[in-house]
């Protein structure tokens, strides 16, 4: 299994093989060894296992969906007992399996493990709790999952630490230092000997996961120069949060750099508008991803997409308001839609354009469609406002939001319209996937 997992590795570095068949935020199962004593397992959050004299240590748990099948895997690698659990984020998929080694080490009388993360890490758990029902429903959404439970129990570290801290388990040496990219508690861990660098989701073979439209603020120029930071170190094996390993100096030096090229130019451009006087909506229509990176196999719009990242810089440097002042404070948005219908020759008018849009799109020029889904779906959404109860609206809503869906590039982006699509005409959601 370890060499289908390089190999398959190697095919999507070439482009060989498209990433959106091969998603990396899906549980992919295998175990590849990396140099001496070090195993990679490729699951909804990927674990990466580093055998010592004092034990295993593990970067990462996985999620509690993968957590069994994780354990499972580096069984079959190694016996030794679980020393030390390092996070590298607080998401749930990666710090979520934390309690199946505890159980083992209780069922063989063997110390429990130690788990380390950033000082940040604990007030994200805090928030987690704080915010249980939004998270419920955003992630329900986000991968179409209506029966997402989210989890009220949380294995909170045992040791933090601020900005770098040094772990010695049996003779291998640990460098971790905090990062602050997708989120403010990341931390990379580096093992110098064997030139493996652990990076979490500061590169996760896909567009920067920097926009997120649900979730809470990202850090763009501050995870571009964490990437150079760790370009600097000169690791031989990257590996990530989610995806497969990158194997080689020289792959590991671009896909770092070109990651922080991508996250550089959106920020630069994003301000270049913010600091003109510029609206957000002109920024999210005009800045783009360089030309030069657009057809990287590890850069693409899988997951999230560099439109939501320039939200992101918008928000974090300027504010909430967008620019336009009807939007500084608004009417309710069934009023405008109300009167907007009223205009138009009411409701039902709203979302027979919408739909005639949606079908011209998939007829027409490929260089029309996207501004024309685009259009058809602030109309049927103004229909719907105006009237929530008339069928022919809501089946013109769910024909214009499921195309939007089949032909989104992001799970963010497909997540949001196959949810209005099934909330439109209550139907079975499809089951959730992440591609």
């Amino acid at each position: 299994m370890a060499t289908d997992i390089l190999a398959l590795a190697d095919r999507l570095w070439r482009g060989e093989e498209s990433i959106s068949e091969h998603h990396p935020v899906r549980h992919m199962g295998g175990l590849a060894e990396i140099g001496d004593d070090i195993a990679f397992v490729p699951a909804l959050g990927n674990v990466t296992a580093i055998r010592t004299s004092d034990g295993l240590v593990l970067v990462d748990s996985g999620s509690a969906l993968s957590a069994q099948a994780v354990h499972e895997e580096i069984r079959r690698w190694t016996e030794q007992r679980l020393h030390t659990v390092i996070y590298s984020h607080g998401h749930i998929d990666h710090v979520s399996g934390v309690p199946v080694w505890e159980r083992e080490a209780q069922d063989k009388a063997w110390p429990a493990p130690v788990v380390i993360a950033h000082e940040a890490l604990p007030r994200r758990f805090d928030r987690y709790l704080m915010t249980l029902g939004y998270n419920e429903i955003i992630n329900q959404r986000q991968f179409s999952a209506p029966g997402l439970r989210w989890p009220t129990h949380y294995r909170y570290p045992d040791r933090t630490y601020r900005e770098e801290m040094s772990l010695v388990a049996g003779g291998t040496t640990f460098a971790l230092r905090h990062e602050k990219g997708e989120t403010d508690d990341h931390t990379v861990t580096w093992l110098a000997d064997q030139k493996a660098l652990c990076c979490g989701d500061l590169f996760i073979w896909a567009s920067p996961n920097a926009g997120n439209p649900q979730k809470v603020q990202r850090y763009p120029l501050e995870w571009a120069q964490a990437l150079r930071r760790m370009e600097a170190l000169g690791p031989e094996y990257l590996l990530p949060g989610h995806g497969l390993p990158v194997i080689g100096a020289e792959r590991a030096a671009t896909a770092l750099t070109d990651t922080a090229e991508l996250l550089e130019s959106l920020v630069s451009q994003t301000l270049e508008i913010m600091n003109g006087g510029g609206r957000l909506d002109e920024a999210i229509h005009t800045v783009k991803v360089p030309a030069r990176l657009a057809d990287r196999p590890f850069l693409q719009p899988v997951y999230d997409e560099p439109e939501f990242v320039v939200r992101t810089v918008w928000r974090l440097y300027g504010g909430w308001w967008d620019g336009n002042p009807a939007t500084l404070k608004p009417a309710r948005e069934r009023v405008v839609a109300a009167e907007i219908a009223s205009m138009a020759g009411g409701a039902e008018a709203l979302s027979v354009r919408a739909t005639e849009l949606a079908e011209a799109a998939l007829t027409g020029p490929e260089e029309d469609a996207d501004e024309g889904l685009r259009l058809a779906g602030h109309l049927v959404e103004l229909a719907w406002l105006a009237a929530p109860d008339d069928p022919a609206v809501a089946t013109a809503r769910h024909h214009v939001f499921s195309t939007r869906a089949d032909r989104a590039t992001s799970t963010m982006a497909r997540g949001v319209f196959r949810w209005v699509a099934s909330e439109s005409l209550p139907e079975p959601v499809r089951p959730a996937d992440p591609a």
